[in-house]
C-alpha cells in the first residue's frame, strides 16, 4: 500500500523538527556532557506521555543572514505530559538550534504553554539551556523576554513554577527562572549570571571562571539563587519529579495524600533525651525532623544556603507539610539576613499552595553586629515576620529549646496566629538567655560582689528556674501544651487533622507591602 504523499510529507517534517540542529550539533551537546532537549523530556516525564505543540513553528526574521538559518521548532520544545501520572506543562530549550537563543516566536511558544498551564491549573516546568536573546532580532527578542516575565508574575501563586538550568543562562534569561518558585541546577554544567566572565573582566577587570561566577555551587551556597543541585542531569530531573510529589497542581487544590505504613501514634523515646543538658551544646535539628515525619523522609530545600535554618517538605500521616526549623549546629541557630529571607520565601510558597507549616524552634535571637545591621537585618527579619503573620494555612509550632526575644515572637508564635503551639519541657522562653538577663538585672550586685562569677551562676540558675522555662508561657496560653518530646509526632498529626478545615483570611486589599 502506497503511503499518501501528504502523510509522507508530514512524517518527514516531524523528523526534521525532532532532529533539532542536526547530528553534528547533537554530538557536540553529548560531548559536553549534556543531554539534548528531547532526551531531557524523556527523563523527566512519564514514558510516552509527552504531547508536543508548535513543532512546526519557524522564526520570521530576515536580517543579518538569519533567513538562511531556519529550523522547525525554532530552538524550544513545548507541550505537556505527566509526572507520576499528574499533568505538567513543559518547555525545553534546544541548544543545538542557534544556541537555544530566544527569538520572537521562541518566546511566543513559551508564552502559549504558560497560559495553558494557568488556564488548566497544572505546574509549569522550564528546562533552560540558552545563549540568551537572539542578537539578530534586536529589541524584538528582548520584548519576548519581557512578555515571559509578565506571565511568570501573573502565574505566581496560581500554579507551581519550576526552572531547571541545564546549561548557560545569562543576561535577561536569568530573570524568568528567578521569578519562578524553585530553581534546580546541575553540578559543573549549568551557569547563571547577569553578565558573563568576559563582560566582568572588561568592566571591573576581575578575572573569574564561569563556574566561580555563576556555577551551581556558588548559587546553592552563597547567593541562594539555586534551591536544589543535582550531581548530573538525570539526578537533577529525578529530584524535580520527587519535589512534585509534595505539591498540589494549583492554588485551589490540596497537596496529594500519600498513604504510609508509619504509625501515626509512633513514639520515638530517643527524642526525650536528644536535647543536650547544656543549653549551649548543639544538636542537629534534622535529627528531630527525621524522627517525627513519615518514614524519616525530609526533602530539604536550600540545603547549602543559610544553614542556620532548615526548610523543606515532609509528610505527617500522609499529608504534605512545609518544615521550618532553626539549626543549632550552625551559628547556634541564630536568625541572620540570609536565614530570614530563606525561611520567608519558603513560608510564602507554602501559604500560596495550601501546605501547612510546621515550625521547630530553637533560636537564641537575631545575629548582632555592624555587618548585619548595615546590610539590613531589620528589613530581612521583618520579611520573616511578615511571612508568618500573613500565612493563613495551618501553622503548628514546637519549641524544643531556646526561644528568646523578638525571635520568639517571629517564629510562628501564638501572637502571630499560630494555631497549635507546643513546647518540650526543655524549652526556654524568655526575653533573653539567663546569663545575659542577670548581667542587666543585677549589674550593680555583680559589680559590688567579692565573687561575681559565683553570684552570676547562682542568679542565672534562679532566673532559669523562674522564667526560662515553658510554663510561664503555658500559664498565659501562649503555649497550648507542654508535651513529652516522644509524643510530638502523634500530637502534630492530630493537630493537622483538627485543622484540616481551618478557615482564616486577611483584610481585603490589592496586596500587602512586604518589606522588600
Amino acid at each position: 500500500m502506497t503511503l499518501d504523499p501528504k502523510i509522507s510529507q508530514l512524517r518527514h517534517m516531524r523528523e526534521q523538527s525532532r532532529a533539532g540542529g542536526g547530528a553534528e550539533r547533537i554530538q557536540r551537546q553529548h560531548d559536553a556532557g549534556r543531554n539534548t532537549a528531547r532526551e531531557r523530556l524523556d527523563i523527566l516525564l512519564d514514558p510516552n506521555s509527552f504531547h508536543e505543540i508548535d513543532g512546526f513553528v519557524m522564526h520570521r526574521a530576515r536580517d543579518f543572514g538569519i533567513d538562511k538559518q531556519r529550523f522547525l521548532g525554532d530552538g524550544v520544545i513545548t507541550g505537556w505530559g505527566t509526572i507520576n501520572g499528574r499533568l505538567v506543562y513543559v518547555y525545553s530549550q534546544d541548544f543545538t538550534v542557534m544556541g537555544g537563543s530566544l527569538s520572537e516566536v521562541h518566546a511566543e511558544k513559551i508564552i502559549k504553554i504558560m497560559e495553558m498551564a494557568v488556564k488548566t491549573g497544572a505546574p509549569m516546568i522550564g528546562l533552560n539551556d540558552s545563549g540568551g536573546a537572539r542578537i539578530q532580532e534586536g529589541v524584538i527578542s528582548l520584548g519576548g523576554y519581557a512578555d515571559i516575565f509578565l506571565r511568570n508574575t501573573l502565574a505566581s501563586g496560581v500554579i507551581p513554577q519550576i526552572s531547571v538550568i541545564m546549561g548557560p543562562c545569562a543576561g535577561g534569561a536569568v530573570y524568568s527562572p528567578a521569578l519562578t518558585d524553585f530553581i534546580f541546577m546541575v553540578k559543573d554544567t549549568s551557569y547563571m549570571f547577569v553578565t558573563g566572565p568576559d563582560v566582568v573582566k572588561q568592566v571591573t577587570h576581575e578575572e573569574v571562571s564561569a563556574e566561580d561566577l555563576g556555577g551551581a555551587s556558588v548559587h546553592a551556597s552563597k547567593s541562594g539563587v539555586c534551591h536544589v543541585v543535582g550531581e548530573n542531569e538525570t539526578q537533577t530531573l529525578m529530584l524535580l519529579r520527587e519535589l512534585l510529589t509534595y505539591l498540589p497542581q494549583n492554588n485551589m487544590e490540596d497537596a496529594p495524600f500519600h498513604a504510609t505504613q508509619d504509625d501515626p501514634l509512633r513514639a520515638d523515646l530517643e527524642l526525650d533525651t536528644l536535647i543536650p543538658d547544656s543549653p549551649n551544646k548543639p544538636y542537629d535539628m534534622r535529627d528531630v525532623i527525621h524522627r517525627i515525619v513519615d518514614d524519616a523522609v525530609f526533602y530539604e530545600i536550600h540545603a547549602e544556603f543559610a544553614q542556620n535554618i532548615v526548610v523543606g517538605f515532609a509528610r505527617l500521616g500522609g499529608h504534605t507539610v512545609g518544615i521550618v526549623g532553626n539549626q543549632p549546629m550552625v551559628l547556634a541557630g541564630v536568625l541572620d539576613i540570609h536565614a530570614s529571607e530563606k525561611a520567608a520565601r519558603f513560608i510564602r510558597f507554602c501559604d500560596c499552595f495550601n501546605i501547612p507549616i510546621v515550625t521547630f524552634v530553637d533560636v537564641p535571637g537575631y545575629m548582632p553586629g555592624t555587618q548585619q545591621e548595615h546590610n539590613g537585618i531589620i528589613t530581612s527579619g521583618a520579611k520573616l515576620l511578615y511571612a508568618y503573620c500573613e500565612a493563613t494555612v495551618p501553622k503548628l509550632t514546637v519549641t524544643t529549646r531556646k526561644a528568646y526575644g523578638g525571635a520568639y515572637c517571629v517564629m510562628s508564635s501564638k501572637h502571630i496566629r499560630g494555631d497549635l503551639n507546643l513546647a518540650w519541657p526543655t524549652a526556654e522562653i524568655a526575653v533573653m538567655g539567663p546569663e545575659g538577663a542577670v548581667e542587666i538585672i543585677y549589674r550593680r550586685d555583680l559589680k559590688e560582689s567579692d565573687s561575681p562569677a559565683e553570684l552570676k551562676t547562682q542568679l542565672a540558675a534562679d532566673y532559669r528556674q523562674k522564667l526560662a522555662n515553658p510554663y510561664i508561657a503555658a500559664e498565659r496560653g501562649f503555649v497550648d501544651d507542654v508535651i513529652e518530646p516522644s509524643e510530638t509526632r502523634a500530637r502534630l498529626i492530630n493537630g493537622l487533622e483538627v485543622l484540616q478545615n481551618k478557615r482564616d483570611s486577611n483584610p481585603p486589599k490589592k496586596h500587602g507591602n512586604i518589606p522588600l
